[in-house]
């Protein structure tokens, strides 16, 4: 997926796109390669967003920053962060975003064009 999002066509993953189990991970891993690399634009990582679900994981944004170092593929980051999160933390997380951060969900597509 790509990263580089200074053309401002560009976008990030959707957080409602779930990678394996997980909404939002396929966004923050694409946010979060984009900052490493240089290339996030006008995008925040960790947004406070990134930073909700990175608690309802049990993880910081340092640990996963840490896991970019060597796992820069989506299987790859998914394996990590399969073990290392729980199931219930990771329903924790997906029930947050759905449920209390809709209207954030719905304001992202349609600032990305993609409702």
């Amino acid at each position: 997926m790509p990263t580089n999002f200074t053309d401002g066509r560009t976008f990030p993953r959707r957080g409602r796109q779930p990678l394996g189990q997980y909404l939002w991970l396929a966004r923050v891993f694409d946010k979060a390669r984009a900052a490493r690399d240089g290339t996030i634009f006008d995008y925040i990582y960790p947004c406070p967003m990134d930073q909700g679900v990175f608690e309802r994981w049990g993880i910081s944004s340092r640990l996963f920053g840490e896991a970019l170092k060597t796992h820069d593929s989506d299987e790859a980051i998914l394996a990590w962060l399969d073990a290392r999160v729980s199931s219930d933390a990771r329903e924790a997380a997906n029930r947050w975003l759905i449920e209390e951060k809709v209207e954030n969900l719905d304001r992202q597509d349609a600032e990305e064009v993609l409702a």
